[in-house]
């Protein structure tokens, strides 16, 4: 029995390490500001969704990890081509940020990135866009946020949301943060 163990072990192993780097380049953990280069960033972390190269020579790169994932991480590239920082931008601090009557849909794609398209939609009776995002709330529970763009008047309004999934003996499923 344990040499049948043993064999399962070194199989299953490699398999172990490979679920734990792919954990690792979701986020960009391990990855250091100052060192990491802007190259590393995208063979670790993927292809971003957005990228947008500043007058400076710097660049922010969005990784949206939706819709079956709860956040989106903005990575900004110092002008040298090495990493300043990755910001986590699904919460309640960068939805604060989005200003109605000043908010245009390309500052609110710079400060939390693209939404899950499934989740677009638009209203033609009342001439609205609505991008949605899925989230941790800070009661760590999946909840739901919305932007709203007028365009008959310019507008842009936000809503939240807790989803009414239920788990396991009618409990709401955790986030895991």
């Amino acid at each position: 029995m344990s040499t049948v163990w043993s064999r399962w072990q070194y199989l299953l192993a490699p398999v172990g390490v490979s679920l734990l780097s792919a954990c690792a380049g979701y986020s960009g953990w391990g990855l250091q500001p100052g060192v990491t280069t802007l190259p590393e960033v995208v063979a670790t972390m993927g292809t971003p969704a957005l990228r947008w190269k500043n007058a400076n020579g710097s660049e922010q790169l969005a990784y949206p990890r939706g819709p079956a994932g709860t956040q989106t991480f903005m990575v900004f590239i110092a002008p040298d081509g090495r990493l300043q920082q990755i910001e986590a931008v699904l919460d309640m601090e960068h939805f604060a940020r989005i200003e109605p009557g000043k908010s245009d849909q390309e500052s609110v794609l710079r400060l939390i990135g693209p939404p899950a398209p499934q989740w677009t939609a638009y209203f033609k009776e009342r001439d609205e866009l609505v991008w949605e995002w899925q989230y941790c709330d800070a009661w760590n529970q999946l909840a739901r946020f919305d932007v709203l763009f007028d365009a008959t008047t310019g507008i842009v309004r936000t809503s939240y949301q807790r989803q009414a999934l239920m788990g396991a003996n009618g409990v709401a499923p955790f986030c895991g943060h």
